[in-house]
């Protein structure tokens, strides 16, 4: 009889639950809905449980991140139950012909940014759900997609957002030089199935803290407007540029907001000028205070 494993994960909204065997060796899938599921009739069966959210399955684990309705001390262990009692039924955790399926064609292409050594990958699909910045390969856990990048000799910074990819390089190489070999290089790897993103793996830092809702509800009622002028006006702006900028803190006495910058916009040359004759004089504006200051603590 099949015992799974629970395994509670960083994100507390994800647990883990593993299997003594790999149920997929080559590929990893994600299902946010049900009508995703074609491959994964254990997918599909999870599905009609009011809480899940979405479906993970990679390697010897399925990952299940669900809604707030529930607490997942309430609900894990009859979901460990459930999955048992699926798969010792004969049900299938992978359909095998939907599994070898052939590869979904998928279109890259690069944009410019106003950083020259920054370049942003878009694709035609969602990669992932969380912005993650990686300034190395050691912190590359969360992404094999990363990590391989960052085996070129000319990648310094990953960053990837939504449906694209900013990579910094190094200056041994000019960008004419290597585009197309990145390109394509992210192209053959969406294609083929390969994992971009482990959101049970996102380490949640303090940067990634501050983009939760009780790490908002928390603040001072002017942080808070800060926070939805920059979500509203400013950060489809910078992410337009590969980038993305996050609410570091707002000193009240010095009328100072200090903000974290990402991808494309960290270490930009122009980032300075944004800074303080866009974001500065917009907040100004916005919040009728001639006095605020905006400074970046990362550039």
């Amino acid at each position: 009889m099949l015992k799974v494993t629970i395994r509670d994960t960083q994100n507390p909204a994800i647990v883990k639950f593993e299997f003594p065997d790999f149920i997929t060796k080559s590929e990893s899938f994600e299902f946010k809905n049900i009508d995703e599921t074609a491959p994964s009739p254990l997918a599909k069966q999870l599905f009609y449980l009011p809480f899940v959210k979405t479906v993970y399955i990679s390697g010897n684990f399925i990952a299940i991140e669900k809604y707030s309705i529930v607490e997942w001390h309430e609900v894990k262990e009859l979901l460990a139950e459930q999955i048992e009692s699926f798969v010792d039924k004969g049900g299938k955790i992978i359909n095998i012909d939907e599994n070898k399926s052939k590869k979904v064609p998928v279109t890259v292409y690069a944009e410019t940014t106003p950083n020259p050594s920054v370049l942003k990958f878009v694709a035609s699909r969602l990669l992932t759900k969380t912005s993650v910045e990686f300034k190395n390969i050691d912190e590359t856990a969360p992404s094999p997609l990363a990590k391989e990048l960052f085996k070129l000799p000319f990648v310094k910074e990953v960053f990837i957002d939504e449906n694209y990819i900013s990579i910094t390089k190094y200056d041994i190489n000019e960008w004419q030089e290597i585009t197309q070999e990145v390109r394509t290089f992210i192209k053959n790897y969406i294609e083929e199935g390969k994992q971009i993103i482990d959101e049970t793996q996102i380490v949640k830092t303090a940067n990634h803290e501050k983009q939760q809702e009780e790490y908002f509800n928390n603040l001072d009622v002017t942080s808070q407007q800060i926070i939805n002028i920059l979500d509203e006006y400013v950060k489809p702006a910078v992410a337009s540029d590969g980038g993305n900028i996050i609410f570091e803190s707002y000193d009240e006495t010095e009328k100072r907001v200090k903000v974290i910058l990402q991808g494309a916009c960290s270490g930009c040359p122009s980032s300075t000028f944004t800074l303080k004759n866009g974001i500065e004089n917009m907040l100004k504006e916005m919040l009728h205070d001639q006095n605020i200051k905006v400074e970046a603590v990362n550039g």
